[in-house]
């Protein structure tokens, strides 16, 4: 039997909609809706618990199949009377299976468990009550292929313990229910209270997700999204290795932006200039050095109160020596220039001209008048020209060896970063450092002084909150074993002030061939792989565990495709943005993610 439902237009009538059926023919378990067929199911049936994403092998499911779920608030005074009789009624059937020696049925005893613990969480207000029906509906080009389409539905929901009962004489209602109408026209529901219901949105991951974090991008097959809460893990920090070209940056643009609508601070060591766009739109403070006139000074103290060193940041992340006077920001500030010094040269220095050069450090802050007094930190600090005239007054050879050596920085052609007083001190919910003007004998200096500069706020019991600090193409400052001991100190120093450190490079053998850079990448609790350069990717599977599958994935991984990495959890995802943030993130149109769908 059939009931066929043409669209014949009435005299006068408007033409029918392009956007529906011609027809609909009416079966008993099945309708023919234009030139297809479909048939729907309730489901009735529900496991007592899920976990986060347990709807998502249904949105997964290869064929077509949509997924409606109806949700309607119960009252909390009505839920309360529901539950208060649901109790009674179990109560009283086990009193009466008891007295008559009968034994205990365990589905009573769990029902009986489930209902005192609903009941208090409604009764503390952590908890509501929902009346939620799960309608699908399955649809082929043919009746034989229905049968077998509904038959892989069916065997789909029992898979993960749900009771999938055909809407049989109920076809159109069914159909109508999985239609975008909010109309549930079967009513078949079941009560869930507040955690089940979250843990049933249609688009959680079940891999790998949190339920707070920033969202990164869909699941490999698109029907998940993959939201990742670094501030959550064990420490906050995190690794992007990528080959040219994978996309790296612009997943790291797309993570500060929707960091930042979040309220975290964010800071970045840019040399490329590829954040510029992203600090000039959300009202940012860009740093250029390089430029003419934008100076650095390593001397600077950070004066407290009425000039003392009160409760600021540290100088330098790390272990610090002990004592009152170690403690102090002069001796802070002396360990860094030490660390400057030899990213200058290239090489740590000898012991001699390590001794020679603390005694330049010492007679520098000494000339300037400041001492280890608070009350002199206010005073102006000493240039990096104070220290070379300090070492040529000094009369050991190696002092003016020393000398000699920073004779470009001091007085030569690469003297303009050092060269007078620190020019700008940048403030804000996005401060950018751009690096890239200035040359390459500089780079790594460069990176080294904006840390020092961002991890002095960093560290600054006075304005803790969270942070994220990104070093884009850190194998800049990793070549300089000075830099990669700054690097690593910062990343074990990080989480102690609510901070995370975000390590991005395209050269994943430099930073994974270092017992430093491992050390950094061993650090950090989420680790990003993008896709890869076949000269890397043995290195790469020793160092994280990658099965032939992963490693075939990240050799052949479109731009913008990579696996995020916890532990040994993983996800293989895609970097999701909406046309807005894709304006904003990407650098020009070959940095564009390919076929980036709307968000």
């Amino acid at each position: 039997m059939s009931k066929l439902l043409s669209r014949i237009p009435r005299p006068g009538a408007k033409p029918a909609t392009p956007f529906g059926p011609d027809s609909i023919e009416i079966h008993p378990r099945a309708l023919r809706v234009g030139d297809g067929w479909c048939r729907s199911f309730a489901i009735t049936g529900y496991p007592r618990e899920v976990g986060r994403g347990w709807l998502e092998p249904l949105c997964a499911h290869p064929g077509r199949l949509d997924v409606a779920v109806h949700i309607e608030p119960v009252p909390a005074e009505i839920a309360a009377e529901r539950l208060r009789r649901q109790l009674a009624r179990l109560e009283s059937g086990r009193r009466a299976d008891a007295a008559k020696g009968r034994l205990a049925d365990p589905d009573v005893e769990v029902a009986a468990e489930d209902a005192r613990e609903l009941a208090a969480g409604l009764a503390r207000g952590e908890q509501k009550l929902f009346r939620v029906g799960l309608v699908l509906t399955v649809h082929a080009t043919n009746e034989q292929a229905l049968e077998a389409e509904c038959a892989r539905v069916r065997a789909l929901c029992a898979s993960v313990l749900l009771d999938a009962r055909p809407a049989t004489w109920r076809s159109l209602q069914g159909w109508a229910s999985t239609l975008p109408l909010g109309v549930d026209a079967l009513g078949q529901h079941r009560a869930f209270d507040t955690d089940a219901l979250a843990a049933s949105f249609p688009f959680a991951s079940a891999e790998l997700s949190a339920a707070t974090g920033v969202l990164y991008g869909t699941t490999q097959s698109g029907t998940g999204l993959v939201s990742w809460d670094r501030f959550a893990q064990d420490n906050h920090n995190s690794v992007i290795l990528a080959r040219s070209g994978a996309g790296k940056s612009y997943l790291t643009k797309l993570e500060a932006l929707r960091s930042l609508y979040q309220g975290i601070e964010i800071a970045v060591v840019d040399p490329e200039d590829e954040y510029r766009r992203l600090a000039e739109t959300v009202g940012g403070a860009y740093v250029h050095l390089g430029a003419p006139g934008v100076r650095v000074n390593p001397f600077d103290l950070d004066a407290g109160p009425e000039g003392g060193d009160g409760e600021g940041g540290g100088d330098f992340p790390g272990d610090e020596p002990d004592g009152a006077l170690a403690s102090g920001p002069v001796v802070r500030r002396a360990l860094f220039i030490h660390t400057l010094v030899a990213v200058l040269l290239g090489e740590k220095p000898d012991p001699a001209t390590a001794a020679a050069l603390d005694r330049g450090i010492v007679s520098a802050y000494e000339s300037a008048g400041i001492t280890a007094d608070p009350r002199s930190h206010a005073r102006p600090a000493p240039l990096l020209r104070d220290l070379a005239a300090a070492l040529d007054a000094d009369g050991d050879p190696a002092a003016h060896t020393l000398a000699a050596r920073l004779a470009p920085y001091v007085s030569g052609t690469h003297r303009g970063l050092f060269d007078g007083p620190t020019t700008t001190r940048p403030d804000g919910h996005l401060v950018v450092f751009s690096l890239r003007d200035l040359p390459d004998e500089l780079k790594a200096a460069g990176t080294l002084l904006t840390l020092d500069a961002i991890w002095r706020r960093v560290s600054d019991p006075a304005k803790r909150r969270r942070r994220l600090v990104i070093v884009d193409e850190a194998w800049l400052l990793m070549a300089e074993r000075s830099g990669a001991e700054f690097l690593f100190r910062m990343a074990k120093s990080a989480r102690k002030h609510w901070a995370g450190l975000t390590v991005v490079t395209q050269d994943a053998a430099d930073l994974l061939g270092s017992p430093l850079g491992q050390a950094v990448v061993a650090n950090a609790a989420t680790q990003i792989l993008l896709r890869q350069a076949p000269q890397s990717i043995d290195t790469l599977a020793a160092a994280f565990g990658l099965s032939a599958g992963e490693r075939a994935y990240l050799l052949g991984a479109a731009r913008g495709h990579g696996l995020l990495a916890a532990g040994q959890d993983r996800v293989a995802f895609r970097a999701l943005a909406s046309p807005a943030e894709d304006a904003i993130c990407r650098t020009g149109i070959s940095d564009a993610l390919d076929d980036v769908p709307d968000l």
